[in-house]
């Protein structure tokens, strides 16, 4: 992974966001309401909650919003029905990707998921078809020019709190977790005043692929793009280096 500019591809993550904030904040809503249903609405006894949250602040979300998404899941919990379904497959030249979506109706986000992989002339595989090419893992990301620690110091403090790797990039510092330590690790960094550009629960490639020709990168990013922009999908997670 040496090389990747993990923080500009964030920030070009986010600038796409940005333009569509409000769809960035329904979906986090969502994840805050299943958070809710499952664990109740205190984030001192709800680490799923309390990681949520954390996410909705890594993207902006006002803090009154998320106050309001809890209250509403906790005062309605019973029309909460969203389920969880991972879809995963091919894009271009052998990409893989994965798609985690939270939906009321499952049919319909299957086909709406299955219309984007084909429109970037991709395919929807087999469950397991390309999670193996993927590990689960705590990351977080710290933008250099917002954090005034040096590289050194926190590192120290990361591996510390529990993190199993720490790297230095161009310009950016990131930490690895395992999966259950993540919300330990990202608290800890959080009591230290620490900002963190991103920080989530996960799935990084374990290998990257370059995609080369003009016509590739245009049906990837159509695949991207419409997945984007589908309610229901909730993460995208794949290995073209972009």
């Amino acid at each position: 992974m040496a090389g990747h500019s993990k923080f500009a591809n964030i920030k070009h993550k986010k600038e796409r966001n940005d333009a569509k904030k409000g769809k960035i904040f329904t979906k986090i809503g969502r994840e805050l309401a299943v958070a809710v249903k499952e664990g109740g609405s205190d984030p001192t006894t709800n680490s799923q909650l309390r990681d949520v949250i954390a996410k909705a602040k890594s993207n902006n979300m006002p803090n009154d919003t998320i106050e309001r998404s809890i209250k509403k899941a906790a005062g309605d919990a019973n029309s909460v029905n969203f389920e969880s379904v991972t879809y995963e497959g091919y894009g271009p030249n052998g990409t893989a990707i994965i798609v985690e979506a939270l939906t009321d109706n499952k049919n319909r986000t299957a086909a709406n998921v299955r219309n984007a992989f084909t429109k970037g002339t991709g395919n929807v595989g087999t469950t397991g078809c390309v999670s193996f090419m993927f590990d689960r893992k705590g990351q977080i990301i710290i933008g250099k020019d917002e954090c005034d620690i040096k590289g050194d110091d926190l590192m120290m403090i990361a591996l510390d709190a529990g993190a199993e790797d720490f790297k230095e990039e161009e310009d950016s510092f990131e930490i690895i977790t395992d999966p259950e330590s993540f919300s330990e690790v990202r608290e800890n960094l959080e009591k230290e005043g620490i900002p963190m550009v991103q920080a989530e629960v996960t799935m990084i490639p374990q290998t990257w692929v370059e995609l080369t020709d003009e016509q590739d990168i245009k049906n990837i990013n159509r695949i991207l793009d419409l997945l984007d922009e589908e309610d229901d999908v909730q993460e995208v997670y794949h290995n073209w280096d972009e």
